[in-house]
């Protein structure tokens, strides 16, 4: 069993920075992939990006790459997501989750945790 809790979202400009965090609990951590997701209002949740067990591997959706950046710390049982750049279409509920496999998924249906999500708003 995994538990998630995020924090770090807020209220930025549009061109500025923020950095997501997301502490798990479960002695479990670091055997399990680690993704963001995204769900903006009237619209599905979507992937942002993933990182592998160790953090050697990530991916991101084609709409943040060069901006956003995921990292792990299995030492701390957190992840993080590093957004600058941000966009007001970068609006949304950000969550993370974590996924009990190898390598690295994109798809929503293969996680089995998930946290509370935090809110990110970019004004124009």
């Amino acid at each position: 069993q995994v538990q998630l809790v995020e924090s770090g979202g807020g209220l930025v400009q549009a061109g500025g920075s923020l950095r997501l965090s997301c502490a798990a609990s479960g002695r479990t951590f670091s055997s399990h992939v680690l993704g963001w997701f995204r769900q903006a209002p009237g619209k599905e949740r979507e992937f942002v990006a993933a990182v592998s067990r160790g953090g050697s591997s990530t991916v991101y959706t084609d709409s943040v790459k060069g901006r956003f950046t995921i990292s792990r710390d299995n030492a701390k049982n957190t992840v993080f997501l590093q957004m600058n750049r941000l966009k007001p279409e970068d609006t949304a509920v950000y969550y993370c989750a974590a996924a009990a496999t190898s390598g690295v998924v994109t798809t929503l249906s293969r996680y089995d945790y998930w946290g509370q999500g935090t809110q990110v708003t970019v004004s124009s």
